[in-house]
């Protein structure tokens, strides 16, 4: 299990190295196993499409984000999500240029985007399980929904954040939530009457 962890962690090395260079619509499967060092075979084995690339690094990123542990319960709401998607821009972070890449050359490959929509849900249930939210039933849907909305606005500043601090990317992430705390106190008043 340990030596298919490595390659596993090679390939997608890999594609963090090239995608900056190559753009993600002209990175080839042969160009990312001929710098993770890997034979076709055993890469098809790990990741048989480019699809499972962007999952392979999306549940990277996951891990990296609930390695750290629930957050503290007895805090607010909205400060346990912007703990939580804060250790996520702190996970992207050190690939900021990668990500750049593969972000802009998405809208070129529909399928492996499509293909990323219910990863991407599953992504944002685990985040909200960290911040100590339910992800289940038809609330937890609206729950996704609404993080993936938050993470996506907060994403496209910290895409252009490049201060130490991230200050852009903690006041977008702030008023995201706070926008969305009040939509949803708007709307369950909404139901109330």
């Amino acid at each position: 299990m340990a030596r298919k962890t490595e390659t596993s962690d090679r390939i997608l090395n890999a594609v963090l190295e090239l995608a900056p260079i190559t753009g993600w619509g002209g990175l080839s499967m042969a160009e990312i196993v001929a710098e993770a060092d890997v034979s076709l075979d055993v890469a098809y084995g790990l990741f048989p499409t480019k699809s499972s690339l962007l999952a392979g690094l999306l549940t990277r990123v996951d891990r990296k984000v609930l390695a750290e542990g629930p957050a503290d319960p007895e805090e607010p709401v909205r400060d346990r999500l912007f703990e939580v998607v804060m250790r996520r821009f702190d996970a992207l972070g050190p690939n900021r240029n990668a990500i750049a890449a593969i972000l802009r050359g998405l809208p070129a490959d529909p399928v492996a985007g499509l293909d990323m929509a219910p990863r991407f849900a599953n992504s944002m249930a685990w985040m909200l399980e960290a911040a100590g939210l339910s992800a289940n039933g038809i609330k937890g849907t609206l729950r996704i929904k609404g993080l993936a909305l938050i993470y996506l606005a907060t994403l496209r500043v910290w895409l252009g954040d490049d201060s130490e601090d991230q200050a852009r990317t903690m006041a977008a992430l702030d008023s995201n939530l706070k926008r969305a705390e009040r939509w949803a106190n708007d709307a369950t008043a909404l139901f109330r009457r």
